[in-house]
């Protein structure tokens, strides 16, 4: 696996490192030495699939508060999406900064999302799906989210493929408050 630093501390684009022959290629999605050796948590206890049917739906911005945050690695298995990840962990020195990239069947590169980070995704084309191996169990109480256009975050979209379907809940967000969004 090729581990690739994002511009947030803590979060890496994960590409295959693949072998090749006549009939294809072979090559590691994880491995927990790897992981380990590149200071990353190595222990997922569910894997989520999620499934989208039209261009242009968004899910997001998502995640838990501790106890429950959560690390999350994101693999998009048919189609294609523009993930992005937020940067919430008090004192960071990239706190309130969004990166995004593009994940797809074709490429099969992964998104590592740190505890402390928002995250969630835009499709680019229709019939996208995506798995998620997270490190905590869902806790309802703790889950929160940011609204996905919160202008106290500027998030940069891809302006090809604005947002068709967003649901009540993702659209309905507070704006920023450090109280409800970080439990402050």
């Amino acid at each position: 696996m090729i581990f690739t630093p994002t511009p947030l501390n803590g979060a890496f684009l994960i590409d295959l490192e693949k072998r090749g022959d006549e009939r294809g290629f072979f090559a590691r999605v994880f491995c927990e030495k790897e992981f380990a050796q590149h200071g990353l948590v190595t222990h997922f206890v569910q894997v989520n699939n999620s499934s989208s049917a039209q261009k242009g739906t968004l899910r997001g911005m998502h995640y838990q508060l501790a106890p429950a945050a959560e690390v999350k690695l994101v693999r998009c298995i048919k189609g294609s999406l523009f993930d992005v990840i937020l940067d919430l962990r008090q004192g960071s020195p990239t706190f309130g900064q969004s990166y995004g990239a593009e994940l797809s069947a074709e490429n099969r590169r992964m998104m590592y999302v740190p505890k402390g980070f928002a995250h969630g995704f835009i499709t680019l084309r229709d019939d996208t799906e995506a798995f998620y191996f997270v490190d905590e169990f869902y806790a309802p109480t703790q889950e929160r989210g940011v609204r996905w256009n919160d202008p106290r975050f500027n998030i940069a979209w891809p302006s090809e493929v604005p947002p068709q379907v967003v649901s009540d809940k993702d659209s309905k967000w507070p704006d920023f408050n450090p109280a409800y969004h970080l439990g402050a």
